[in-house]
């Protein structure tokens, strides 16, 4: 049986493979031509070791100066001596182009629609299905899109998982003056090709062996569509998913009978939006989002905690954590700025 591989790297870049059956991980990479820095071929100098992040593997054989017992239990894994039993993702903390995968995959998406889910923000339905090839990605993962008619590229999160059929989303703020703003309110109509970048990002959805905290701000939610539809087409993941989702004005808040969805498919998941303006006619939470995290339960039980947001937001909820001393879960995080053009 063969598994598809997932390769992520410090800068960002991810490269896809497929692996056979009971083939060695290592010879799988070289014959896809991704040149994994390597000296022994042993399982003693740890020159080729990465992180399992998600999926199943066996090692044949690890010197204990390769990898140490708490290197084990951290999923840490020898390339050379891996063989995956699943489909699986691994990181490697060093940049791709030490391995030839430094070329950016260029795609391109016809337009099948385009959705005002607030006053603030659209969904743009790309179908990415046309040169006949399945796009891969991580969800949580994003593309740099090129707007039409112009040499500009803006940066957005895939709102959905991969599919066969390619058919993609992107959670789109409208800003008051903006080149893809611009382009969405008064240029685009269904047919318009843009080309675009991908996969691209080091933030993505790991392999769920901790409850799981998704914290967004504003169009930070796209991120976590693309993970909870992951969650929620393997009929969940086993443990409790609690979604926060921040924003200045009610207005702001999109997709919510979609998440409403996610409660129905995803056992454990909770919502909680909060509304930062007090000014807002809105019964429900208010505030910035990390005034509502219970500091008791999560020092109860460790925790993945997944953000992503605008600088200030990350910053808040790093800032939190570190006074509440919580030292027990783990922060995967991408900050985001939105173009002023």
């Amino acid at each position: 049986m063969n598994h598809k591989v997932a390769f992520s790297f410090a800068d960002g870049k991810t490269l896809f493979f497929p692996v056979q059956g009971n083939e060695i991980l290592l010879d799988a990479a070289l014959r896809n031509g991704i040149n994994i820095p390597l000296d022994c071929r042993e399982g003693v100098c740890g020159t080729c070791m990465g992180r399992c992040e998600s999926g199943r593997y066996a090692m044949d054989y690890v010197d204990e100066e390769a990898l140490s017992a708490k290197d084990l239990e951290q999923r840490k894994m020898l390339t050379c001596q891996t063989r995956v039993q699943s489909d699986a993702s691994f990181y490697f903390d060093f940049d791709s182009a030490l391995c030839g995968g430094s070329k950016t995959v260029q795609e391109r998406g016809i337009v099948t629609r385009v959705e005002q889910v607030s006053p603030t923000t659209a969904i743009l339905h790309l179908d990415a299905g046309v040169d006949g090839q399945k796009l891969d990605f991580l969800p949580g993962q994003y593309a740099r899109l090129q707007v039409p008619g112009t040499d500009s590229r803006r940066s957005y999160s895939f709102a959905n998982r991969p599919n066969a059929e390619n058919q993609l989303q992107f959670l789109i703020r409208l800003l008051p003056d903006g080149v893809m703003s611009n382009y969405i309110r008064e240029r685009c109509k269904v047919g318009d090709e843009i080309r675009f970048e991908a996969p691209l990002g080091a933030f993505y959805m790991r392999h769920i062996e901790k409850p799981l905290l998704l914290v967004a701000g504003g169009t930070g939610l796209s991120a976590f569509l693309g993970m909870l539809d992951e969650i929620a087409e393997g009929g969940g993941c086993g443990q409790p998913v609690h979604l926060y989702y921040g924003v200045r004005q009610v207005a702001d808040l999109c997709e919510l009978e979609r998440i409403q969805d996610y409660a129905e498919r995803i056992p454990g998941f909770s919502f909680t939006p909060v509304i930062s303006d007090e000014g807002q006619d809105w019964g429900g939470k208010r505030g910035y989002v990390p005034e509502h995290f219970d500091a008791a339960a999560l020092r109860e039980t460790p925790f993945d905690m997944y953000l992503c947001g605008p600088p200030p937001m990350v910053e808040s909820v790093k800032t939190w954590l570190t006074e509440n001393a919580l030292d027990n879960g783990h922060l995967y995080f991408e900050k985001f700025t939105e173009s002023n053009t």
